[in-house]
């Protein structure tokens, strides 16, 4: 896919501050520092559409980027950043919820995970919470040029186990740093907005 036009849209923090573009959307979630901006970067082929940050929590806001007038790509505040307060963490998560479940434009959550970690407490909690409320997820292994083939392939199954994916359920092993994987997850965002029309 190549990417000639791609800009911030909007930031929101409220329902009322969403874009009216009727476009589809495919909200990416995932805990602080798990690479969500870096992702969001490969895929449009810029260095810095979305702000990345060696510090966790730098996103504070709901950011909407539109790809081509095509689709809008929404970068959601990462969940189990520690040194945040209760009631900072409280109203992202309302946020964060509110968009999840009241967005019609919403096609299908990117959801990440360090290809190199068993996914966390707060992983589990976030795909069941997606899986319950009956939300396509497309799950994304980050930072795979750090494993060889053969840890990539050990982490994957892992990570099917410990998230309970099923056969028919996407895990895909992604690198912002080589492009690994990226062809690939275009090809399923491209058949998601086919499959939806």
């Amino acid at each position: 896919m190549i990417i000639n036009n791609a800009r911030l849209e909007t930031s929101a923090v409220e329902k009322s501050h969403y874009p009216d573009s009727g476009l589809p959307e495919f909200a990416f979630v995932g805990k602080s520092n798990v690479g969500k901006s870096s992702l969001i970067n490969c895929l449009v082929n810029r260095k810095a559409l979305a702000r990345t940050s060696q510090n966790p929590g730098k996103t504070r806001t709901i950011n909407f980027f539109n790809i081509e007038d095509m689709l809008l790509f929404v970068d959601l505040p990462g969940y189990g950043y520690a040194k945040i307060s209760r009631s900072e963490s409280e109203k992202w998560g309302k946020m964060v919820e509110t968009y999840l479940l009241k967005r019609e434009q919403l096609r299908s959550i990117i959801f990440l995970i360090d290809i190199r970690h068993e996914p966390s407490a707060n992983d589990k909690m976030m795909y069941e919470w997606l899986r319950h409320y009956g939300k396509s997820v497309i799950t994304v292994a980050t930072k795979s040029d750090k494993l060889s083939r053969n840890e990539i392939a050990k982490n994957t199954a892992m990570i099917r186990k410990t998230l309970e994916l099923g056969q028919g359920d996407t895990l895909l092993p992604f690198s912002s740093e080589t492009k690994s994987g990226r062809d690939d997850l275009w090809d399923i965002i491209k058949q998601k907005i086919e499959t939806s029309e």
